[in-house]
């Protein structure tokens, strides 16, 4: 295998490397918080209540066998009751337990929901060009800083990929998802880090399953300059990184 030994090894269940570590759970420590905190004098748009009634396509069948990777986007905006259907459906929460732990419209190993939501919003309804955050308990966005240039700096950030200007220029907006690993490794230590990878990826397929609904176009992004994103989102790129990106925009007539 050579070189690709690490990465192979990598894809395979480690969770029995557990029988031999104890989690910091084990050892007592506190459960690190589920929410990144913010700012409560901050700007805070509430959204819409999700509603079924803004859904093109009710049928499942029909919105999986239609998904496709979407490049090209018309230069319609959307408006916030469909943005607040799109992070429902791919982060919304629909209950707690007893221990306060969230349940979610996406499945997640342990309910360890080691991710955050940031948006590139361009072209929104209602809302100001720049980068805003997504809160899952309140439902509502918490606006971060305008940005100047913000197609550019994307493709820049998507390195330069021959596709990415053709939709970053018309998509309504691009959902960025980060981890905070230390919220899985609490519970799963060194088998945490796939798990995480398997989640992020129930959450993109969900993004794309709620824009085919709406008949919008979805395309995930999966090659970036890390330093980039991590350091244009005010992140650390240690405790909490960008993992996976993807733009939304209504689709472009043929």
């Amino acid at each position: 295998m050579g070189r690709y030994e690490v990465e192979r090894n990598f894809l395979k269940s480690n969770f029995n490397k557990l029988k031999s570590i104890k989690t910091d759970r084990m050892k007592g420590l506190p459960q690190p918080e589920g929410i990144k905190h913010y700012d409560t004098d901050s700007e805070i748009i509430n959204l819409p209540t999700v509603s079924a009634d803004i859904i093109k396509k009710q049928g499942i069948f029909q919105c999986i066998k239609d998904r496709r990777s979407i490049r090209l986007y018309s230069e319609e905006a959307i408006n916030l009751a469909e943005l607040s259907y799109l992070l429902w459906a791919t982060q919304g929460v629909t209950g707690t337990n007893k221990t306060g732990l969230t349940f979610r419209t996406v499945p997640c190993s342990g309910a360890t929901h080691t991710f955050e939501t940031y948006l590139f919003v361009m072209n929104v309804i209602g809302l100001e060009k720049g980068i805003y955050r997504y809160l899952p308990l309140e439902h509502a966005l918490i606006f971060l800083f305008p940005l100047d240039d913000i197609e550019k700096k994307l493709d820049e950030i998507s390195l330069d990929q021959p596709f990415i200007p053709h939709f970053t220029k018309k998509s309504a907006v691009t959902f960025a998802w980060s981890t905070t690993p230390y919220r899985a490794e609490w519970k799963f230590d060194v088998s945490a880090h796939k798990k995480i990878l398997i989640d992020v990826g129930h959450i993109c397929q969900n993004l794309y399953l709620a824009g085919e609904s709406l008949d919008m176009g979805v395309c995930a992004i999966g090659i970036y300059d890390q330093e980039a994103i991590d350091k244009l989102l005010q992140l650390d790129g240690n405790e909490e990184f960008i993992i996976y990106l993807a733009a939304v925009g209504k689709k472009k007539n043929k």
